[in-house]
């Protein structure tokens, strides 16, 4: 229905540090700006001051305001949310605080997970199957009861999510009606939130709907009310506006940023430019997007902890802001991720409180920020003595730098830092980024977009006219968007009938358009876009394409496979995951006015880096800039809201339009200067260049693996080597993976000396750096164009099934390593380029117990080749950038410095002989004595007790994954995992005892549970913290048809900082855990119970960590496996807390040994307790 334009429009991007607002004039059009400081009056404040107005005058009347706002990304940070309670089924309440088990950060001793949103759990016993049965009725006065003593006790909003609930919403809507009863204004239910199968995304997404909306909704009212008449729509982290009657937490979280990245897309296409990136750089953090044709989305992240299911345009972010912390790091320089925000900000705002040295100040010093426009006057003093300090800590470490010098090292930096953000969205997704236009806004966008497009190659940027504001611009090129999804049941694309569907897509546009109904005018146009979520079955990445017939919905899908992951598989069938609709409203677009000709007299000249020099630059203000004339670089372009640098080499050119387009014209490329000596900042690029492969790798390998374990519960591993096999860097990923992996590389490299280039070897071997059968290692040699080896890389993943006495190659009683599966020993699979799929069979298919599902690890095989191609590609990158010479260097002092910052750690322990011992539960001693002199430590693992007959005994690679691991947490400092840290140390390890045995025993629990054990004495010796639980719990079911493998977290020991941790994995592992509705729909079980494990932490000054329980109900007859420890023993405390409480396993209620292996028929229960960590101190 048409309605009266208004009469004023006011478009309103709230940042974390700044809020910028643009003003419509009702009569001519004209735009203007306000930047003023972000409060929750910010958007009041600069509405006024862009009228003029007093602060009791009536605002105008019929105002339309546009905004975007950070308020639900700040709650999330901030956990300032509404006070809310979950409901959820009996045995899973504890499932938010568990999550998937992880720890955030994988070398911390002190581990610090995530705080939960919800003050209060319900569970109910209303219980839906993974085929839509409900178990039991729902007690319907028991919930009401529960309901009504959260909400007296403080409990204002409520999220259920209850299992299935994606299949059937009936339990939930039961439960939802007597909520609203009980007096809740703000209910949230799972199956209208995020209708998709995964019950911890959907719970988590419920939950922060339910925590953010209130305070959104109070927020919005508050605005409303000053607004008068005037309406507010809010912009959504999907790129649409929506009326603030509908605008809900899970759409909020990215509000602000999504608005730039709508109007990257519009600039775009108004200029014709073709593929773009948005480059926003503001006072806190850098967010980069891409654009060609499309904005793109994804449909889940993680923020602040929390797993948010909704579509988001995808941005990534990197803590590169003007307000990012620049600092010394040991001999590295780093940049962020700490900022000093708006308050109290760079050292140049004046803040007394102020006392870190930012971005900000860093391009005042180097003359990059004009201060003649800046809201406030700045003042460099503070800011050069800080310089001034961080050059003379540097000549301590033998690295002179001047002040300045020190200065560009921070500049260099972040600019690296914001470009590999830019080939995350770029490269990472399979787009040559330069071929790509960039879209340069924020605030502090124009102060590095010279440095960063150069040094990605990208050769024309383009300013906006408001490009310092224009995220809040992208609010008036928005259009309206309502997003919708139903699960599509998974089923087989190839018999699919798309009319069935037709339904589903109706009732999702139905709803769409009564959400955008009330903003529809006259002239609005109307756009239904029908989407379809593919993947191969098996794997669970699922790529979104247009609704179309079967065949061609197929060819987009593996069209756009092959783009982002290289290749495709034909062979395997595809499966629907999901349908998503998209309701767009849009209407009549803003235009920008023709501006005068400027005179194209400067204003002054300024001295500014630039190049590789300090040199005098002409600075304009942007109006005075002539039209379609150039500007040769170096210069400065001062505009209301922000500095351009135009950097040498560079020409700019005003159009008529107030577009400030500048273009690269120097065809000689201009990397700045890097030399084989040690540099500190080179030391943090290289640094970040390295563990950014590794990374890379890994999203590949976990993108196309087939196998639960490496594409669920990411058990999986990549690194860079260098030509010798010594470990540079990896992702953090698995620590008992990552320290033993350059053994394996050494070993096939001692095995196949003379590699060739398109040659990949594969080795599994626990006497050549192997940990257990099912951790497959894939190596891949790098080489020269002369054909010579430079580099290796590598990934290790844990397979389903290699064969073996029990599925899922874990059997507790293997006496013998032929008892574990098949072992590949440093077989080369690849050569030029062509897999050797007949060999990888033959060994996969051959010997005393063959693999069961051998098609399934060649499909993993596979995406282990496909990352570690990856890796050799980026390697390649980086060769042609710096040079063989200085890429070469650099591996060698990112591990001198690993080892200086090692012998550091040392020499704060208290020199002299510490020693430990602790005994696994078959009564096996492992003993450890470390000896610290000064900057060095020997480690004797004498006294340890001899190999056993059974698998608990741990190949010498794993022992030394141990050591590295500990030593890497001994650092604490946000250094890569590498060789280095090894150098201070010598280790001995008896050969032929428990942690070096011979090459015919047993393993398959010496890696997973004997490795932890190892951490044990080690950290019990040095006195870090209690013991954690000691065990990584591993549990296989399986039959001829399937495998399945977990391992569960427990609790975390306690340290003198802090308690323990509960339910999660710790030390030499971090795997997730299936997700329950996914391991209900692939397998025949059922979860009854996955809960914290109460009062099963150590007592103490700082309690140990809770374990967990799991209970599992088999619904077919199958063999399972356990193999765990500490159920005998249990984790000791430390320095008087008490020991953790020891694990138990059960079936059916009866207690089974710490290793065990029986046949379960349908109905039978299998409960695993897991060990609680130790407490420290004595409790008071």
């Amino acid at each position: 229905m048409a309605h009266r334009a208004p009469r004023h429009q006011f478009w309103i991007d709230r940042g974390g540090t700044f809020t910028d607002c643009i003003h419509r004039d009702p009569k001519s059009g004209a735009l203007r700006v306000a930047k003023v400081l972000s409060s929750d009056e910010a958007p009041l404040i600069g509405i006024r001051q862009l009228l003029a107005l007093g602060p009791n005058d009536p605002m105008p009347a019929a105002a339309e305001i546009r905004m975007g706002t950070t308020l639900a990304t700040n709650a999330l940070l901030e956990r300032k949310g509404c006070p809310c309670v979950l409901v959820a089924d009996r045995g899973l309440g504890d499932l938010t605080r568990i999550g998937d088990q992880t720890r955030p950060d994988l070398f911390a001793l002190d581990i610090e997970k995530p705080a939960v949103l919800p003050n209060w759990v319900i569970e109910v016993d209303a219980r839906m199957t993974a085929d839509g049965q409900v178990l039991h009725v729902l007690d319907e006065e028991a919930l009401r009861r529960a309901l009504e003593h959260a909400r007296a006790e403080g409990a204002r909003s409520v999220a259920i999510a209850l299992m299935h609930a994606y299949r059937d919403g009936r339990l939930e809507e039961r439960v939802a009606r007597i909520t609203s009863a009980v007096g809740f204004d703000h209910v949230s239910a799972s199956h209208r939130i995020s209708n998709e199968l995964g019950l911890l995304g959907r719970t988590d997404t419920t939950t922060a709907n339910a925590y953010l909306t209130p305070l959104l909704t109070h927020y919005m009212d508050k605005l409303e009310q000053h607004l008068g008449s005037g309406r507010l729509r809010m912009m959504q982290s999907n790129g649409g506006l929506v009326d603030a009657s509908h605008f809900i937490g899970r759409n909020a979280v990215l509000s602000g940023p999504a608005a730039g990245a709508v109007a990257t897309g519009a600039v775009a296409d108004e200029l014709d430019l073709g593929e773009v990136i948005g480059f926003d750089m503001g006072g806190t953090s850098t967010d980069v997007s891409r654009y060609g044709g499309e904005v793109t989305r994804v449909f889940e992240s993680q923020i602040a902890g929390i797993r948010i299911r909704a579509p988001m345009i995808e941005l990534h972010t990197v803590a590169a802001g003007g307000g990012s912390i620049c600092a010394l790091a040991g001999q590295r320089m780093i940049v962020g991720p700490a900022s000093a925000g708006a308050n109290p900000g760079p050292l140049c705002y004046g803040h007394p409180e102020a006392e870190e040295l930012t971005l900000t100040d860093v391009s005042l010093c180097l003359g990059r920020i004009a201060t003649d426009r800046f809201p406030f006057t700045l003042e460099d003093a503070r800011a050069r003595n800080k310089l001034h300090e961080i050059a003379g800590a540097l000549v301590a470490w033998g690295m002179a730098k001047t002040p300045d010098e020190v200065a560009r090292g921070f500049l260099r930096i972040a600019v690296e830092n914001m470009a590999a953000a830019i080939q995350r969205v770029s490269v990472g997704r399979g787009h040559d980024v330069r071929t790509h236009a960039m879209v340069v806004f924020g605030g502090a966008g124009g102060q590095y977009a010279c440095s960063v497009a150069r040094r990605l190659g990208i050769r024309k940027l383009v300013f906006h006219p408001y490009a310092g504001a224009l995220s809040a611009f992208g609010m008036g090129v928005a259009n309206f968007e309502w997003h919708g999804e139903r699960d599509a049941g998974r089923v087989d694309l190839g018999a699919v009938a798309v009319s069935g569907w037709e339904d589903s897509f109706q009732d999702l546009e139905t709803a769409g358009r009564a959400a955008l109904a009330r903003d529809a005018r006259a002239d609005s146009q109307w756009r239904f876009d029908r989407w379809v979520a593919l993947r191969y079955r098996g794997t669970e990445t699922a790529l979104t394409v247009e609704l179309a017939e079967p065949l061609d919905m197929r060819m987009a899908f593996e069209a756009k496979h092959r783009l982002e992951f290289g290749y495709t598989r034909p062979e395997r069938s595809i499966e629907a995951t999901t349908l998503r609709v998209r309701v767009e409203l849009s209407g009549q677009k803003p235009s920008l006015p023709t501006v005068e000709p400027g005179s194209g007299k400067p204003e002054r000249t300024a001295t500014l880096w630039s190049g590789d020099a300090m040199v005098e630059a002409p600075v304009y203000k942007r109006e005075h800039v002539p039209i379609d004339t150039e500007i040769s670089g170096p210069a400065l372009v001062l505009g209301e809201t922000g500095t351009v640098v135009i950097d040498e080499g560079f020409v700019g050119v005003r159009d008529s339009r107030d577009y400030l387009v500048l273009r690269d014209m120097d065809t000689e490329g201009h990397d700045e200067a890097a030399h084989t000596h040690v540099d500190p900042v080179l030391l943090e690029v290289f640094n970040n260049q390295f563990k950014s492969i590794a990374e890379q790798m890994g999203v590949v390998l976990q993108r196309t693996a087939i196998s639960t374990n490496i594409r669920d519960r990411l058990d999986f591993s990549c690194a860079v080597f260098d030509a010798d096999g010594g470990l540079v860097a990896n992702a953090p990923h698995i620590p008992v993976h990552l320290g033993a992996m350059g053994e394996s590389v050494r070993a096939v490299l001692s095995a196949h000396p003379n590699t060739s280039p398109g040659d990949v070897y594969v080795t599994n071997d626990p006497a050549a750096g192997g940990s257990h059968l099912p951790d497959i290692t894939v190596v891949t040699p790098a080489h020269d164009e002369l054909g010579r080896l430079r580099f290796v890389v590598a990934s290790r993943g844990h397979h389903a099934d290699v064969g073996g006495l029990t599925p899922g190659s874990m059997p507790p009683f293997s006496t013998r390593l032929d008892e574990e599966g098949v072992v590949f020993r440093s077989l080369r699979i690849v050569e030029d380029g062509k897999l050797d799929e007949e060999l990888l069979a033959r060994v996969l298919t051959t010997g005393a117990h063959p693999a069961r599902r051998p098609n399934e690890n060649l499909a993993d095989l596979q995406a282990q080749i496909a990352a570690n191609e990856k890796g050799v590609q980026l390697l390649a990158d980086l060769l042609d950038r710096y040079g063989l010479n200085v890429v070469a260097a650099y591996m060698q002092h990112i591990q001198d410095n690993a080892a200086d910052l090692t012998a550091s750690a040392i020499e704060d322990l208290d020199d002299g002989v510490h020693a430990f011992e602790d005994r696994l539960d078959d009564g096996t001693r492992v003993a450890v004595r470390v000896t610290v002199r000064g900057r060095t430590m020997e480690i004797d693992f004498e006294g340890t007790d001899p190999a056993v007959d059974g698998n608990l005994n741990t190949p010498k690679a794993v022992t030394v994954a141990a050591v590295l691991y500990v030593l890497r947490v001994l650092v604490g400092k946000p250094i890569p995992l590498n060789s280095g840290c090894l150098r201070p140390v010598t280790i001995r390890i008896p050969e032929g005892s428990l942690l070096a045995p011979e090459p015919w025993r047993a393993v398959a629990a010496g890696n997973v549970e004997t490795s932890q054990r190892i951490v044990d004495v080690l950290f019990g010796a040095l006195g870090l913290a209690a013991a954690s639980q000691g065990t990584m719990n591993n549990i296989t079911f399986g039959d001829d048809q399937l495998a399945y493998y977990e391992t569960l977290g427990g609790g975390a020991g306690a340290s003198a900082n802090r308690a323990g941790a509960s339910g999660v994995h710790t030390h030499m592992t971090n795997s997730k855990c299936t997700d329950p509705e996914v391991l209900e729909t692939r397998f025949p079980v059922r979860i009854r119970r996955f809960e914290l494990r109460v009062g099963s932490g150590g007592e103490g000054l700082h309690p140990g960590g809770e374990g967990l329980v799991r209970e599992l109900e088999f619904l077919s007859p199958m063999r399972v496996s356990v193999l765990s420890e500490r159920r005998l023993t249990r984790p000791y405390g430390m320095r008087g807390g008490g020991p953790g409480a020891a694990g138990m396993n059960l079936l059916n209620g009866a207690k089974l040994p710490h290793r065990v292996s029986v046949e379960v028929s349908p109905g039978d229960l299998l409960r695993i307790e897991t060990p609680g960590g130790g407490g420290w101190g004595e409790a008071e």
